[in-house]
């Protein structure tokens, strides 16, 4: 097998994650802990993080070095998740449609609200008194 090194970059929220993919047996690093030390109790992010697999079967082929920053833990997995679809993509080209319909590939763009002037947040309001 040949020396493969990939890299790529998925957002979500205020997260921000960088896959770099090299040849090996499936191993999953997050800021340089395994994806159990990462998300500890939280299984629910895990399975968010890791849904892309669920389209592509190569996954025992290669080491998945990921660098995430920015934003809180559920963002970081939103995040995780986009960037390894797009990294799966440039490994396996014709599982493109499957990781479309999915709906891995687009860069999910809601984002908070900002707090407006006058207000006590976003769209939150003071108690009005007619009297």
């Amino acid at each position: 097998m040949s020396n493969i090194s990939y890299t790529s970059t998925g957002r979500r929220k205020n997260a921000v994650a960088r896959i770099k993919i090299s040849d090996g047996s499936g191993k999953i690093i997050i800021n340089n802990k395994t994806i159990d030390e990462y998300f500890g109790g939280l299984g629910r992010l895990k399975k968010v993080a890791l849904k892309p697999f669920d389209f592509w079967n190569g996954v025992g082929n290669y080491n998945f070095y990921v660098n995430v920053k920015g934003g809180g833990i559920s963002g970081q997995a939103g995040a995780i998740s986009h960037s390894l679809a797009r990294a799966i993509l440039k490994l396996d080209e014709p599982s493109k449609a499957a990781l479309k319909k999915g709906g891995f590939l687009t860069r999910d763009s809601r984002m908070v609200e900002r707090k407006k002037a006058g207000r006590p947040k976003a769209r939150k309001r003071f108690q009005f008194s007619k009297r």
